[in-house]
């Protein structure tokens, strides 16, 4: 195996007869941003569903830290450093932030879920909004919690399916520091599936592009952005 904390090998999914991700290999280093891009529909939410376990592959492997998580649940893949947010928000809406951050933090280790929680909040410059319930947060702050209930536990591979989605420009950028931070402070690897190209490309190590359930390309982002198949099949002029 390589140094990889992610490898995918071969994974297949099909719904029915469809194949929604056919044959896909990638890998994400440790200590890297790698951003997963492609049309709606090529795959991207599927392959995330089936690293996580929410999705059984019909083949290939999962390997997380050099060890095969193929057959593994989501809560056990969870607990060996594996954490995801979604499309989504998933927060109480009746809850505090801290509330929340605190619950999360319990359920991954009982004994230091306080510690833990005002970690989190510190880092994802939620402190201030600790008592704050988070129906009365603005969009953007409940982005923000969502991961920050991700991040309990300091797992070390975190995938992030379009964070961004239905944030203004600042707050995307907002979001995007705090990632480079996470990386940089905590040593946490991403893997990012995100449509604002102009946040992919500015802060990943690393690019992989899926077509209809295949990769098409995979790289350094200035490889991948003038990649011909790349330009052709989902940048387009706006690469």
């Amino acid at each position: 195996m390589s140094s990889a904390i992610l490898s995918v090998q071969d994974v297949a999914v099909y719904y029915g007869g469809v194949k929604a991700v056919d044959g896909v290999t990638f890998e994400v280093q440790k200590g890297q941003i790698q951003g997963l891009i492609g049309p709606n529909g090529a795959g991207k939410s599927t392959v995330i569903d089936a690293i996580t376990g929410r999705r059984k592959v019909n083949k290939g492997q999962v390997f997380l830290n050099g060890q095969d998580v193929t057959q593994l649940g989501v809560l056990d893949r969870r607990r060996l450093g594996l954490a995801r947010s979604f499309q989504k928000t998933s927060v109480f809406a009746e809850m505090t932030v801290l509330d929340q951050v605190e619950l999360a933090a319990h359920m991954m280790s009982p004994t230091e879920a306080k510690d833990n929680a005002a970690e989190v909040l510190q880092q994802l410059s939620l402190e201030s909004m600790r008592q704050v319930v988070a129906k009365d947060l603005g969009y953007g702050e409940q982005r923000r919690l969502d991961l920050a209930l991700a991040l309990v536990g300091k797992p070390s591979l975190l995938l992030l399916d379009e964070p961004m989605a239905g944030l203004s420009a600042q707050e995307s950028e907002d979001l995007a520091e705090h990632l480079v931070e996470l990386v940089s402070k905590w040593s946490v690897s991403v893997l990012l599936v995100e449509h604002d190209m102009d946040i992919v490309f500015g802060i990943s190590n690393a690019v992989t592009v899926f077509e209809l359930g295949r990769v098409i390309a995979s790289g350094l982002p200035e490889e991948v952005r003038v990649h011909p198949r790349v330009r052709e099949a989902y940048l387009g002029s706006a690469a």
